[in-house]
């Protein structure tokens, strides 16, 4: 079930990462492969990240063996954005229908959930975010209408942009996870401003609606040490809580965002003045 395996790292020891170790150790690709459900396990706050494509046929995620637990969802929570065709998730027994961008909340104790697609030939990508929970919530279901949205950034700093809230207090609940989805402004290209760490969460991205030739450059690292990543379109990457979150689209580009940590305060944050960057 898992086809990959992140330890996390230091910030002292990046500093000695080629570019190859960098994305090894942070960026997640091939996530969206035919009829497969691919699944990365990370240690950092033990989120897993994947993504599950049925085409021809339907995908089942229930074992909780590579867990130790009776089932995947026996102290799991998990969100799933559809970022592709429209698609259907059974969730013990009760079918959901995902457009592109609505977003399924899977809670503790679910025994399993099924996958699958209505048109072969314009496949549903659903993209999961999965964490350790203590306490249990029902699926739910939240359309793009129903996400809470909100504009900020400035087109004449090329930043404007609209963060729509899913899984959130504000919106619909959850144990420790939070997803959303940011869509810079047309012609904005930075999807943060100021650059911010969360000492308190991790985050995981994965990036999508980009064309083919076209990479979002994120930004990584403490704010004295940044690195720079090309990500392609539907990788996705890992950011542990020392590290500052920013980037910037070479085209129209649109992420997904998922936390977890200490408390579910979106603003829970510490900017870091651009100035200040190194």
């Amino acid at each position: 079930m898992f086809v990959n395996t992140l330890y996390g790292a230091s910030p002292r020891d990046i500093k000695h990462y080629d570019n190859q170790r960098l994305r090894e150790e942070f960026v997640i690709p091939d996530m969206f492969v035919a009829d497969e459900v691919r699944l990365t396990y990370t240690h950092v706050d033990r989120m897993i990240v994947g993504g599950a494509q049925p085409v021809a046929k339907e995908l089942e995620l229930s074992s909780g063996d590579a867990l130790g637990t009776d089932s995947f969802f026996s102290a799991r929570e998990m969100g799933i954005a559809n970022l592709g065709g429209t698609g259907t998730i059974e969730v013990d027994g009760t079918s959901y229908t995902l457009e592109h961008r609505d977003v399924l909340y899977v809670g503790r104790g679910t025994k399993g959930i099924k996958f699958a697609s209505e048109n072969p030939e314009a496949p549903a990508n659903f993209y999961m975010n999965s964490v350790p929970a203590g306490e249990e919530f029902p699926a739910a279901l939240i359309k793009q209408e129903d996400s809470k949205p909100i504009t900020m950034g400035e087109e004449a700093l090329s930043n404007k942009r609209t963060l729509r809230m899913y899984i959130h207090p504000e919106v619909s609940p959850s144990c420790l996870l939070l997803m959303g989805i940011t869509e810079p402004a047309s012609g904005s290209v930075w999807n943060t401003e100021p650059p911010h760490l969360h000492e308190r969460r991790m985050e995981a991205y994965c990036y999508f609606n980009m064309a083919p030739g076209h990479r979002v450059m994120h930004f990584m690292g403490e704010p004295t040490e940044i690195r720079a990543m090309p990500i392609a379109n539907l990788e996705g990457l890992v950011s542990p809580a020392w590290s500052i979150h920013m980037g910037a689209g070479t085209g129209p580009y649109c992420f997904v965002w998922g936390m977890t940590g200490e408390n579910k305060a979106y603003w829970d944050s510490n900017p870091v003045a651009v100035s200040e960057l190194r």
